[in-house]
């Protein structure tokens, strides 16, 4: 494949998907589990904003021009999706870890703050 057929073919709106999200409550925190089939670690953002986590990532074209696919279930697609933080989130010390087609998002509890005498 050309360059230019490359470059013309990631260039293309991609279709836009909220993936499958698992949102768990630990001792520990929260634990947010996405399916992020086909994204790349360096076509992954995680951004947050005031009290919300976005994740977005793209799934690029897998295969070549000349394959003809009988079924597509997780072929190329953008995929967008927001998480609202809670106060007691410690944003300081998030932590990501992508494997195998699953983005898992640690969201560390804030430590109690001690009581203070005045």
């Amino acid at each position: 494949m050309s360059e230019n057929k490359t470059v013309e073919r990631e260039e293309k709106a991609l279709p836009r998907v909220s993936p499958a999200t698992d949102i768990v409550e630990r001792e520990d925190g929260f634990h947010v589990f996405m399916d992020i089939p086909g994204v790349r670690r360096e076509d992954l953002k995680i951004d947050i904003h005031e009290n919300e986590l976005t994740v977005s990532g793209r799934a690029l074209p897998h295969g070549g021009e000349k394959e003809n696919y009988l079924e597509v279930q997780f072929g190329p697609g953008e995929y967008v999706r927001a998480v609202s933080l809670s106060d007691r989130v410690d944003r300081e010390n998030i932590a990501a870890n992508l494997k195998d087609g699953v983005l898992t998002i640690r969201l560390p509890r804030l430590e109690k703050a001690a009581p203070r005498r005045i």
